[in-house]
């Protein structure tokens, strides 16, 4: 009896365990901390509320059974040596899939790990259009890339009346290779836009002193600030600006613009920016008022711009792991491949690069609340334009 009892004390003791082993375990790795830890925690809330979801409802089908998700995220502080020793790791745990993180470069960085693991990986929060142009048949986005933002930044302008628009743009390019795709895109979407780029000058990324740009941004008289910056590079440009007492019409900082601590650090300073997440909480698609709620619930607000396409990757994911019948690699792979699917940003599919065809969206800072600009069916607020002298704010 001492033995059976030992025996079934046992197994009691690794039913947690097992119970674990049953779920499909989905790994990512996201900067919780560093440069991008502010649009990192928005990933990570993404992937959380889609799997607590998912999991109240049973959790996906897999083989005719519910079966639960298991969420493993590792931090890799923003640095991209870490990016990759985080996903071999768990790459080593058995994990079903790989989602990413937050910033071009660390996803430039962990595709090739996805890849040489085969082991699919869907990421968003990054434009860089390069990375899929590298034959990878693992890497998958549904988020616009730099030549959706280029061009979709025409009928941002087209909220303007046309006397009114930006003639004269500068451009802050971060010395990235997004910020270079970023600088050919935005200039050649003025040849249809009507603007001429007037300032074209360089940082290089985590640089203080912005002034050199700014002043020859406000010696060109330019009316519009077009940039990629990280969020501390993006506070120190608006700061700096203030200081400097140039004050264009229109000021796109796509990235940096992304999070709650843009206004928390630069109150009414940061108001007027245009931010470029791609979606919105106010964009109409199923399953958006849930996660306003759940996310209202967490933070006290509806969902961060970032946390829409985030939840959207789980949502792919499982639908494809669902659709293999197994969490074999090369078949999940080829089932996020044919996505065709609604999700909380909307419709989704893949081009045979990876890049997802996907809504789009443009939000500005207003009155210290993002606001949906464009797509104008959408929009939650006009755009406010021309913005006024910092002084007078």
């Amino acid at each position: 009896m001492r033995v059976l009892a030992a025996l079934v004390l046992g197994l009691l003791g690794l039913w947690p365990s097992l119970a674990t082993a049953q779920a499909v375990k989905l790994g990512a790795v996201v900067p919780l901390t560093g440069r991008y830890g502010p649009g990192g925690a928005q990933v990570r809330t993404g992937y959380e509320i889609a799997v607590e979801q998912i999991n109240a409802s049973g959790g996906m089908t897999l083989a005719g059974k519910k079966t639960p998700l298991e969420l493993v995220v590792l931090d890799d502080e923003s640095d991209a040596t870490k990016t990759v020793a985080r996903l071999e790791s768990l790459a080593s745990q058995g994990v079903a899939g790989y989602l990413g993180g937050f910033g071009s470069d660390l996803h430039a960085a962990a595709a090739s790990v996805a890849e040489k693991n085969k082991i699919p990986y869907l990421g968003i929060a990054f434009a860089l259009h390069r990375i899929h142009q590298q034959g990878f048949k693992y890497l998958f986005s549904p988020f616009w890339k730099s030549p959706d933002i280029g061009k979709h930044t025409q009928g941002l302008l087209a909220l303007i009346p046309a006397g009114e628009r930006p003639k004269t743009v500068a451009i802050f390019q971060e010395k990235t290779d997004w910020g270079q795709e970023m600088a050919a895109a935005w200039t050649e979407a003025g040849k249809a836009a009507g603007y001429q780029v007037v300032v074209h000058g360089e940082y290089a990324p985590g640089a203080k002193d912005f002034s050199d740009l700014i002043l020859k941004a406000k010696s060109a008289n330019a009316d519009a600030v077009f940039g990629i910056p990280t969020p501390p590079d993006g506070m120190t440009i608006i700061k700096q600006m203030k200081e400097l007492g140039y004050t264009p019409k229109l000021t796109v900082l796509i990235r940096a613009s992304d999070s709650p601590p843009w206004t928390k650090n630069l109150g009414k300073d940061g108001d007027y920016t245009v931010l470029a997440a791609g979606w919105h909480h106010a964009m109409r698609a199923p399953g958006v008022k849930e996660l306003n709620e759940a996310h209202e619930k967490k933070f006290g607000r509806p969902a961060d711009p970032i946390v829409g396409p985030a939840y959207a990757c789980v949502q792919i994911l499982a639908a494809a792991i669902s659709k293999a019948g197994s969490t074999d690699h090369a078949k999940v792979r080829d089932a996020v491949a044919a996505t065709d699917m609604t999700t909380v940003i909307g419709p989704v599919k893949f081009r045979p690069d990876g890049t997802g065809i996907v809504p789009a969206a443009f939000a500005q800072w207003q009155n210290g609340k993002q606001e949906l600009v464009w797509p104008k069916e959408f929009a939650t607020a006009p755009l406010a334009y021309p913005a006024p002298p910092f002084a007078k704010r």
